[in-house]
């Protein structure tokens, strides 16, 4: 099987993680794509309340898509989300085609260096690099290149769209119908997730 990964917090997921994965789904050659909430993202401050609520809202966003699949590996462990751990998983799970690919905006991948194992899990899986800038200076990404990391760039339109744009637009009482879709939409307002 050719397997894509989409992990995040997604707190909440939106349109352009939709977008993303819909582009990456009609470019590449993979046979699905399986979305990972991250339980405990380690570079991320995040409330512990919402942890069940960005699980059931990523549920709820991909269900349209039957190549879009959802994972509770890192909710199963209850512990800090480390990529290179949940890939390890992944391997044991499916019988993969190649490599596991990733998809990864371009403000995680600038720091991808860091992440824990950092240098194993550039071995198990290829990176798809979205834009989260205009016009981003891929010559930033040549040192990446030179330390091993394998990685294309996602020909997509850049998409001005934000998790926290979308929690502040919600304190803020605006509209956030042109961000998420309807049914994310009505679990925020259900649960009244994102209001303090």
């Amino acid at each position: 099987m050719k397997l894509c990964v989409f992990q995040g917090t997604f707190n909440p997921i939106h349109l352009a993680h939709l977008k993303m994965a819909d582009f990456v789904l009609k470019n590449y050659n993979f046979d699905k794509i399986i979305f990972i909430p991250a339980y405990r993202p380690p570079h991320k401050n995040y409330d512990i309340k919402l942890t069940p609520h960005r699980m059931e809202m990523v549920k709820l966003a991909t269900h349209i898509n039957p190549r879009f699949n959802v994972s509770d590996i890192e909710y199963q462990n209850e512990r800090n989300s480390y990529t290179y751990l949940t890939i390890l998983e992944l391997y044991k799970k499916y019988d993969i085609e190649g490599k596991i690919n990733f998809i990864i905006g371009t403000d995680a991948f600038k720091k991808i260096d860091t992440w824990y194992e950092a240098d194993k899990l550039k071995n198990l899986v290829d990176f798809i690099v979205f834009s989260r800038e205009n016009e981003p200076d891929t010559a930033k990404y040549d040192e990446l290149k030179s330390k091993g990391y394998n990685f294309n760039f996602a020909k997509m339109d850049f998409e001005d769209i934000s998790s926290t744009n979308i929690r502040q637009s919600i304190k803020a009482g605006k509209d956030i119908s042109k961000y998420v879709t309807n049914n994310v939409k009505g679990y925020i307002e259900t649960h009244g997730l994102y209001k303090n």
